[in-house]
């Protein structure tokens, strides 16, 4: 495990932390940002929305929610960490969050990425919690722009050098998208340990990395 980084003064992660939305996009974002964009396929427009967990309204908190339980809860049932709703539904109101929504023309919820500025092990990163998507919006390049916007935060935040993620092991389309982005397992990430008897520990899920720093 890295050595703590000390932080500084004034903490750039506390300071982005701090930011309304407005300012989050305008200092991290622009000018890459945009509110609108439209299937490549079915020519269908989408509106993109960013805000703070805490400015969900309750229907897309639980839109969300669901989405993740559409996408994901096979990988947590068959991971140690089990499905737990009540423990979901707590981390993805960490005030900390931003979201950005992907909705179409009615208003209903069809995809969605979170992220936070944050410490891990002592460094400063953008650490993506969740991206989900609906079937009609995977391989449409949605999920790369979404990723992009995580990579262009952390290029402007001072003192973060890479985007962090969490992936099970189980989520082998999830791995190959991610692969394809450049990412790659970081160092923290757990290893197969073997115990006394011969018996073999083996995570069930991988921390990625991307270095956007210096590129």
């Amino acid at each position: 495990m890295p050595p703590k980084r000390r932080r500084e003064a004034i903490d750039p992660i506390d300071i982005a932390n701090l930011k309304t939305d407005e300012q989050f996009i305008a200092d991290y974002l622009y000018p890459n940002w945009i509110t609108t964009w439209t299937h490549p396929k079915t020519s269908t427009l989408y509106t993109l929305t960013f805000l703070q967990s805490t400015k969900l309204c309750p229907s897309d908190l639980q839109a969300c929610f669901n989405l993740i339980s559409e996408t994901s809860k096979s990988d947590y049932e068959q991971a140690a960490c089990r499905w737990n709703p009540d423990s979901k539904l707590k981390e993805m109101k960490s005030p900390e969050l931003r979201y950005i929504l992907i909705k179409d023309c009615s208003g209903t919820l069809k995809g969605f990425t979170s992220l936070m500025p944050t410490y891990e092990c002592g460094e400063a990163v953008i650490y993506c919690y969740e991206i989900h998507l609906k079937p009609e919006l995977r391989n449409t390049g949605l999920g790369c722009l979404l990723m992009g916007f995580l990579e262009k935060v952390a290029r402007s935040i001072k003192s973060v050098e890479k985007v962090m993620l969490t992936c099970f092991l189980s989520n082998e389309g999830g791995l190959k998208f991610y692969k394809r982005l450049g990412f790659s397992r970081d160092e923290i990430s757990p290893v197969e340990r073997r115990l006394r008897g011969d018996k073999v520990i083996r995570p069930d899920y991988v921390i990625l990395s991307k270095v956007v720093k210096g590129e």
